[in-house]
């Protein structure tokens, strides 16, 4: 990024890490719904993105209960924002505090069970509600997690979010570095933690059913758990609407459970990963280009009326 750019991006989210500090969470939650609703006025590409997503993932909606989902997507994403901002506050512990505050975890029995046979724990999650804080607030639980994710620019920015990320205890691992930090956490009986619902290119990515579609999906889960006799953990988070972002640890796999052939163990994680947007769709990541060379069962978009 040019210097320029980069320097007036660090002031702007310095600005509103600072301003958001003092919102009170009532406040956030409306402003963050308006905010949403103003960028799906401008609209754009991830608009018509989102809006391709949700018509060939949901067939069975009518065109009035998709634009009502669209509209809650782009809720979300506003008030995401807004949760995202804090990160950037100058106010020393602000960002941890806050976490605290809005982020509750449940089942955490269930990563303990699974932490206490010694071999580490895999933990396969999905961009549900607000990813970020589920990281922070399981390690900040005492889960000793490092998170696989992608660079970011500028390298200030990286920096950044890394660095408080590590304040909390919790991880960054690159996924050119996947094997070797996955391996070697699990070695330390760290807990490592992936999402499920990104594309992820071949070889590593595998075609999986989600939703209506074969779409190439991370299929080395299983190959791990079983390699290093780790369990997998699946956690999802929701927000509810006070603002407060529930953490889910649900029971874990063991690897004797765990089927020899990848792709069927893929398609069953898949699947739940699917099952947990279902519950909550308007607070998934439909703007990402997930589906990429994917292979639609109803390559046309349907659309349904009120009455059909």
């Amino acid at each position: 990024m040019n210097p320029i750019l980069s320097f007036l991006l660090w002031i702007i989210l310095t600005l509103a890490g600072t301003l958001v500090s003092f919102f009170p969470r009532s406040f956030e939650i409306k402003l963050g719904k308006a905010l949403g609703r103003s960028l799906l006025w401008i609209g754009g590409s991830r608009k018509r993105i989102a809006k391709e997503n949700i018509s060939l993932c949901m067939p069975e909606m009518t065109d009035i209960e998709r634009r009502l989902l669209l509209k809650e997507n782009f809720e979300h994403y506003g008030i995401l924002a807004l949760e995202l901002l804090h990160m950037f506050s100058p106010i020393p512990g602000h960002y941890l505090a806050y976490v605290r505050k809005i982020a509750s975890v449940e089942g955490l029995e269930n990563w303990q069970k699974a932490n206490e046979r010694g071999k580490g724990v895999l933990f396969v999650s999905a961009h549900l509600a607000n990813w970020e804080i589920m990281a922070i607030i399981a390690a900040l639980k005492g889960v000793p997690v490092t998170i696989i994710t992608r660079q970011i620019k500028p390298a200030w920015l990286d920096k950044k979010i890394t660095s408080l990320r590590a304040s909390a205890g919790c991880g960054s691992a690159y996924k050119d570095q996947r094997l070797s930090a996955v391996l070697k956490g699990l070695h330390n009986q760290k807990s490592i933690g992936f999402v499920l619902d990104q594309y992820i290119a071949p070889p590593a990515g595998i075609y999986v059913k989600f939703f209506t579609a074969q779409v190439h999906t991370l299929g080395v889960l299983g190959l791990f758990s079983k390699r290093a006799q780790a369990p997998i953990v699946p956690v999802f988070q929701t927000r509810d609407e006070k603002g407060i972002i529930h953490v889910v640890f649900e029971p874990a796999i063991n690897p004797e459970e765990i089927p020899e052939d990848p792709k069927d163990f893929t398609q069953a994680l898949s699947l739940k990963v699917e099952g947990w947007i279902r519950k909550n769709p308007a607070q998934w990541l439909w703007v990402h280009r997930r589906f990429k060379n994917a292979i639609w069962e109803n390559p046309a978009p349907v659309v349904k009326t009120v009455n059909s």
